[in-house]
């Protein structure tokens, strides 16, 4: 579901914490926290989570404490602890002398461990890790329990003292809860609290060798530092039963509650830490502070105020359902917030030369323009020079205009922005005839844009002057990728937008970009917002990044079902050529390269659509998996069909599959050959998602198999007849639909296992005596 805003009314997290409040249920407080990992930068997904933790504790006189789980070595660093504190800071909130981590409460964690060995609640456990997936059972069967659960509390408390002293590798044990072997929450049954890692931590060095599992640690950090309300986001939901578990089960003295709140997804872009860094460590960002980058880093080089960030979480609300918010939400409310504190001024970033031929060489007319043109309630003005030399935008000036042109043409007359009126009367060209300028004149007495006769000037340019301007390097920054759901696909690397950046290197600045007193960001009329970049500009050699543009140039698919537009070039180092997309039906595709249009010919041969053709042909997932299933003997129509109408809504991601191509041929041919029906067909591929194992084992265990002989069938249908005489005769009169009653009457009765095809067969038989 997309969504464009939220009603904050419907904030349940409030509502809760006012009950509380009322209830006295924690004493009257409200401590809350923001718990991050420091093993990446945080991105505008956390930004959410601050905001909710730091403005709940605010608005009720509560604290929140900035706490790093640290409880795993092998991936975090000094380096992101500094960045996230940055990064909160930035946003506006302060954690004041609450901050904490994870590894400050190593010893009383373990301490509570052996309280639950002691317990008999814990026992150390040495299946391996594959051993331990294939014990816990599936959802419809209980987990088996280990050798190693029955093991004495003196063996136990040895084996985990042990383990804490260094005398196992990595792997070779670890330590769980004695939990619930048949919990439906398969997360109960036996979940792992500690395992052995030989990583050097970042703050306690080599003293520890063991480290706390993350649900095991949280509910322990949160109680031992009187957390009262632990806010986290949806994908948290089912770890809620091992937080409580820890908590009742454990010799902690506070009883913090676990909420959940949706989690913050956005379009255009990634909130996976994981995938984030691999646009790093691959260069096709230059950093995580890349303008680009939806990282909070990343947003504050980009010139994004901090108060738009909490704006936006503002409308986006708290519910308790994921949703997709729509970029365009995003970009509006920056926009808003840059709208009252960027001052106006001209830019020109792909300047085409003009020369003002009845105006002297060295006059320079200072004009005094106002810094808010749109806004009477603000003053304030920047001298702006008008000289012989000016520069417009290339983009302005069309020799052979379309029809409604309102810009520069030969012979035509503009306004030049809080100047004059200009007359263009010649063309400067090259020995090659290309376009190297303007010549013209302007009207000595329209200072200030306005004809002295009153007559109708309708195009006006912005421009600055070629002598007194200042030069800069601009970079026009734009969503990182050009499709809305990257984060879904596969080949999320390939849809990287081209045209994210594109830095124009000769650009041309209003001299008043330099006033100290007037900020960092500016909006460049009719072109955007843009702030100087922090690291890269000084005073002689400017850099702008554009904040974001002054209305979105994005269009719904719908809208651009009439255009056929092709990428636009690169200004600088080289013309970047974009696919050129093609419309059909209503919205716009990306056209095939030469190798993709014989792959889906070849598809074609096979009988295989022309949209499960290009999903397989586009997703290198689906493609290969596609290709191994044929290659184990189903049939390649089949396969294209079960794969682009099962498994594609079966399942988030096809590069994480517990199958492969083997088990999808083996689960096909039991469907084709009528072994197994739809129905049960999709209950198999559901576990096969869940837990992998192979359709044949999955079917014997659970009691699957489609029941489609007439003794069985028979005497169930018999029932059936005798019990709805009314139906029959409608049947017999003539009415067919009654034919689906029986059917799924006798689907109910066997759970869904009986063959619809034997049904149907063996109920027009008796029905027809």
């Amino acid at each position: 579901m997309l969504v464009s805003g939220a009603d904050q009314s419907s904030n349940f997290l409030k509502q809760i914490i006012e009950r509380d409040i009322v209830e006295d249920t924690h004493g009257g407080r409200v401590i809350t926290r923001f718990p991050p990992e420091p093993n990446g930068y945080l991105h505008i997904g956390h930004a959410k989570a601050i905001c909710i933790n730091f403005g709940l504790a605010q608005t009720y006189g509560g604290t929140c404490h900035l706490r790093f789980d640290d409880t795993n070595p092998a991936k975090e660093d000094t380096e992101y602890v500094e960045a996230i504190q940055r990064d909160i800071r930035w946003l506006g909130f302060d954690w004041g002398d609450k901050l904490f981590f994870a590894s400050d409460s190593f010893e009383d964690m373990y301490q509570l461990a052996e309280g639950l060995v002691r317990d008999g609640k814990a026992y150390v456990d040495h299946l391996t890790e594959a051993e331990i997936r294939d014990y816990r059972g599936t959802v419809t069967e209980p987990a088996t329990p280990s050798p190693h659960r029955e093991r004495p509390i003196e063996e136990n408390l040895d084996l985990f003292r042990r383990m804490r002293a260094g005398e196992f590798p990595d792997g070779h044990c670890v330590l769980r809860a004695r939990g619930d072997l048949s919990h439906a929450n398969m997360k109960m049954r036996d979940p792992l609290l500690y395992r052995v890692r030989h990583d050097h931590h970042h703050r306690t060095g080599d003293d520890w060798c063991i480290y706390p599992m993350y649900d095991y640690a949280h509910p322990l950090e949160d109680a031992l530092e009187g957390v009262t309300h632990s806010l986290c986001s949806l994908e948290f939901q089912d770890n809620r039963a091992i937080y409580d578990w820890v908590i009742d089960h454990t010799a902690v003295t506070t009883r913090p509650r676990q909420y959940e709140f949706a989690r913050l997804a956005l379009t255009y872009t990634l909130m996976s830490k994981r995938r984030l860094l691999k646009l790093v460590e691959e260069e096709l960002v230059s950093g995580w502070d890349d303008p680009r980058m939806p990282t909070l880093s990343g947003m504050r080089r980009r010139g994004v105020p901090p108060e738009a960030l909490r704006a936006f979480v503002e409308r986006v609300g708290v519910a308790k359902t994921n949703s997709v918010v729509e970029m365009e939400l995003l970009e509006h409310t920056i926009r808003d917030a840059l709208n009252d504190q960027a001052p106006r001024l001209m830019a020109v970033l792909d300047p085409l030369p003009v020369e003002v031929t009845n105006w002297e060489a060295d006059r320079v007319d200072w004009i005094d323009a106002d810094l808010w043109p749109r806004d009477v309630q603000r003053e304030g003005t920047r001298r702006l020079p008008f000289t012989r030399q000016l520069l417009v935008e290339r983009s302005d000036f069309a020799e052979n205009p379309p029809k409604g042109w309102r810009r520069l043409v030969p012979g035509g007359e503009v306004r030049l922005r809080h100047g004059y009126l200009f007359t263009c009367t010649g063309l400067v060209r090259d020995e090659e005839g290309k376009l190297q300028g303007l010549k013209g004149t302007i009207d000595p007495e329209s200072r200030g844009g306005q004809a002295p006769d009153g007559r109708k000037v309708k195009g006006t340019l912005h421009w600055v002057s070629a002598t007194e301007g200042l030069s800069a390097q601009v970079r026009l920054v734009d969503r990182l990728f050009n499709v809305p759901d990257p984060g879904g696909r596969a080949d999320w690397q390939d849809h990287v937008n081209p045209q994210s950046l594109v830095v124009m290197g000769q650009a041309v600045v209003e001299p008043a970009v330099g006033r100290e007193d007037l900020g960092p960001r500016w909006q460049f009329e009719r072109l955007g917002y843009f702030w100087r970049d922090p690291l890269d500009s000084t005073a002689g050699d400017l850099v702008f990044n554009r904040i974001v543009s002054l209305k979105s140039s994005w269009k719904a698919p719908a809208q651009e079902a009439r255009q056929v537009q092709s990428t636009p070039k690169v200004a600088e180092g080289g013309a970047t050529e974009g696919r050129r997309k093609r419309v059909r039906r209503g919205r716009v595709e990306e056209a095939l390269t030469t190798a993709q249009s014989a792959e889906m010919a070849l598809y074609a041969d096979q009988g295989i659509s022309e949209k499960a053709a290009r999903m397989l042909t586009l997703n290198e997932a689906a493609g290969s998996l596609h290709r191994a299933t044929v290659e184990a003997g189903a049939e390649p129509l089949a396969t294209a069909k079960f794969i682009a109408n099962d498994l594609v809504g079966a399942v988030d991601d096809l590069e994480t599959l517990l199958f492969g191509g083997s088990e999808l041929a083996a689960l096909i041919g039991m469907l084709q050959a009528k072994t197994i029906s739809r129905r049960i067909g999709k209950t198999v591929l559901g576990v096969m998602v869940r837990a992998g194992g192979t359709p044949a084992k999955i079917i014997a265990e659970q009691g699957l198999r489609a029941v489609s002989d007439t003794a069985t069938l028979g005497p169930i249908i018999d029932r059936l007849i005798a019990d709805n005489p009314g139906q029959v005769a409608a049947f017999q009169g003539g009415n067919q639909r009654v034919l689906g009653f029986f059917v799924g009457q006798v689907m109910r009765q066997t759970q869904g296992q009986a063959d619809p095809a034997a049904v149907n067969d063996l109920l027009r038989q008796k029905l027809s005596v």
